[in-house]
């Protein structure tokens, strides 16, 4: 359905204060946008750079009643705001992406099976429900298995591996016997990423395909262009714009692609600007974050041309805080290099505190200088 574009100085509202909204809101700013963002957490990171900070739980009902009467849309940037609140916003306001979007890539027995009714490629699985007595097939499991909360998870959170029937009864009953899906562990040839943003009317647009690594369930590093066929990239972009038209979807979207013996398989999906976009910041014409602004808010959509021939990006955990604050003197002397920290006030184990780019003349030397500057700076 076309609608009228939502132009500078309407309000943007925000469900979430991590980076990514942070990001977002700061494209937004830039474009002549005001902002309100709704998170509980006082420090959030977006609450900085909002015009207001609603300091709330994401269903408290005055908050809810602000964000519908003083914006012109509503976005989010992560996927678990509850979605009775998505509801009762747009009932009043716009919200983009819609309700159902984010319904369904916020539990993953109902991604699953989005995925399988529209004849989109996965890896086997099966389902754990928290009411009914579960059954396992021993031939998906008996080669190893990944179980994981339909709800939640992240990071490598709300999972476990896991062997065998009674391996997995046991990983199982380790998440708290929640509702959960058991893939199958599948050998790798890579991990890609596509991310895609869409209009209400169609428009759509893809960055070039990313691939990523991942270690102890959180990226890592990403690499754009990915090391694969241009036959197996062009593919992967056509799934993901497919699936996003098959969820009618609006805004920035992120389908995680395994690929196994050549041939792509859907992981995940993110309803919203994703960490292995985060180089579009720095290596493109557009970032993610200007196009998710765009692409809510019905702007024509901005070029995705790279703008360097690679680009690598590599993930900074608190990790690196243990030895006391790092030496981000290295990276900054570094003219193919870019610093990006997000403001959290306290440094933990896992959590992402900001991230670093390099641009070069090809993927690998871009990645290995990257690793290497993330090294550099430990104390």
């Amino acid at each position: 359905m076309t609608r009228r574009a939502i132009v500078p100085p309407a309000t943007i509202g925000m469900l979430g204060g991590g980076q990514l909204g942070r990001y977002a809101l700061m494209a937004a700013a830039t474009m002549g946008y005001r902002t309100i963002v709704l998170d509980p957490d006082p420090s959030a990171p977006a609450g900085v750079v909002a015009n207001e900070h609603l300091v709330a739980p994401f269903d408290d009902p005055a908050a809810l009643r602000r964000l519908s009467f003083d914006c012109d849309v509503v976005t989010t940037e992560f996927e678990n705001p509850p979605a009775a609140a998505l509801d009762e916003l747009a009932a009043t306001v716009l919200v983009a992406p819609a309700p159902a979007a984010v319904r369904i890539a916020q539990d993953r027995i109902a991604e699953k099976a989005f995925l399988v009714d529209n004849g989109f490629p996965v890896g086997r699985y099966s389902t754990l429900s928290d009411a009914v007595e579960p059954e396992i097939d021993p031939s998906l499991v008996d080669g190893g298995a990944i179980v994981k909360t339909a709800r939640l998870g992240y990071d490598g959170k709300g999972q476990c591996s896991a062997t065998g029937v009674a391996g997995t009864l046991a990983a199982w009953a380790q998440l708290g016997g929640v509702a959960c899906v058991v893939e199958e562990r599948l050998i790798l040839q890579t991990e890609l990423s596509v991310i895609v943003a869409r209009t209400s009317d169609g428009r759509i647009e893809a960055w070039p395909v990313a691939e990523n690594l991942h270690v102890d369930g959180i990226l890592d590093l990403t690499v754009v262009p990915a090391a694969v066929s241009r036959k197996l990239a062009d593919r992967a972009v056509g799934l993901a714009m497919a699936i996003a038209d098959a969820l009618d979807y609006v805004g920035v979207l992120a389908v995680e692609l395994f690929v196994v013996d050549d041939q792509l398989l859907v992981n995940e999906l993110a309803p919203r600007p994703h960490n292995s976009g985060h180089w579009t910041l720095d290596a493109c014409m557009t970032s993610q974050f200007e196009q998710q602004v765009r692409a809510v808010c019905g702007l024509g959509l901005g070029s995705t041309a790279m703008t360097a021939p690679s680009v690598a990006m590599v993930n900074l955990l608190g990790d690196l805080w243990s030895g006391g604050s790092p030496d981000w003197s290295v990276v900054l002397a570094d003219p193919n290099a870019k610093l990006h920290l997000y403001g959290k006030s306290e440094a933990r184990p896992g959590r992402k505190m900001g991230h670093l780019t390099v641009t070069s003349e090809v993927g690998p030397a871009a990645a290995a200088r990257a690793l290497e500057l993330r090294s550099a700076v430990v104390r």
